[in-house]
């Protein structure tokens, strides 16, 4: 960074940088805090998603800011280009925002429908100024099917030690025969089809306390745009929740009944739509396992610590079913 800071400096009209300091809680891209003669300022170094993508989100942001949603409104560079590239790299800056990441289950009930609420002016807001226009055709969402998770989940035990060295090892191991044995006896509950129902649109992709800043009882910052996509609206509100309120390997129900009476209330997505998307997410869960295989291919603990909690939580939606979908249909 220290080779690279003077070009973007100058690039985005920041001045002399007084203090630079590395925010190591990131899961994908490089991110630091800036101090400059401009103001105070988020460096982002873009790692995961290709740069024309990053430069559509960051111009989406404009308009929405312009609307009062809060998210930071990206700097120009002295061209014009939202994206600086410097060195073989990609970067851009943003304001910097005070605030906290607060998990779902440390809000109070008021401040939960707040959150649902928002999420469905974000979706009316995204209506208006997404980065292009809504296909006609509703998008499709992989199911997989068992046998193919399943061959998933015996080539992920493959990868663990045979005779497992940590404490770790052996909660993969043991989740992962768990999760076959769930596999085998819910095979039947594959959702139908692979269109989800319900409306869609574009949407933020991952709506959650990671990027989500908070100030006095409200959000101050929706930060993270690298997944801005086309998805159906429940799809987001049934992942949202599940994020949010999905603490501690249980559902905590009287938040996500909130949160979606707060979404419902700005955007009526009906019981059925919501349920659906419910379901699918589920069926996802159960047959997908990309929190191990990142632990396995990157060697990062977090992703590790992500995988268990995760396990924890199936096992009790799966028991919890029908109080589940109670809770998401809740007005």
């Amino acid at each position: 960074m220290t080779a690279v800071l003077p070009s973007l400096s100058d690039a985005f009209g920041l001045g002399a940088v007084s203090d630079r300091r590395f925010l190591a809680h990131g899961l994908m891209n490089r991110n630091w805090r800036l101090v400059t003669a401009a103001g105070v300022f988020a460096l982002k170094e873009i790692t995961d998603v290709p740069l024309p993508k990053v430069r559509r989100n960051l111009a989406v942001l404009l308009d929405l800011a312009r609307e009062g949603i809060p998210v930071p409104a990206p700097l120009s560079a002295a061209n014009g280009d939202l994206v600086a590239e410097v060195g073989g790299h990609g970067y851009c800056v943003l304001p910097w925002v005070d605030g906290e990441h607060l998990q779902g289950t440390d809000l109070p009930l008021d401040q939960v429908r707040d959150l649902g609420a928002l999420l469905g002016r974000l979706h009316e807001g995204l209506r208006r100024h997404g980065p292009g226009r809504v296909p006609e055709q509703a998008p499709v969402a992989k199911v997989r099917d068992v046998t193919e998770a399943d061959r998933a989940a015996a080539a992920l035990l493959s990868r663990l030690p045979s005779a497992p060295v940590t404490d770790f090892d052996k909660a993969a191991a043991e989740a992962l025969h768990d999760r076959r044995r769930l596999l085998a006896r819910y095979a039947d509950a594959r959702p139908d089809g692979e269109v989800p129902a319900g409306p869609y649109g574009w949407t933020h992709g991952d709506f959650q306390y990671r990027n989500l800043l908070r100030r006095e009882g409200r959000v101050v910052g929706i930060l993270d745009w690298d997944r801005l996509g086309v998805r159906p609206y429940g799809e987001e509100v049934a992942r949202t929740a599940q994020v949010q309120f999905g603490v501690g390997g249980v559902f905590d129900l009287d938040r996500v009944a909130a949160f979606c009476t707060g979404y419902r209330s700005v955007i009526d997505l009906s019981e059925g739509d919501l349920a659906d998307a419910v379901k699918r997410l589920w069926w996802k869960r159960l047959t997908d396992f990309w929190q191990l295989e990142f632990y396995l291919d990157r060697q990062d603990p977090a992703f590790g610590e992500m995988f268990l909690t995760d396990e924890a939580l199936l096992n009790w939606w799966t028991d919890c079913a029908d109080e589940v979908q109670a809770a998401y249909a809740a007005r």
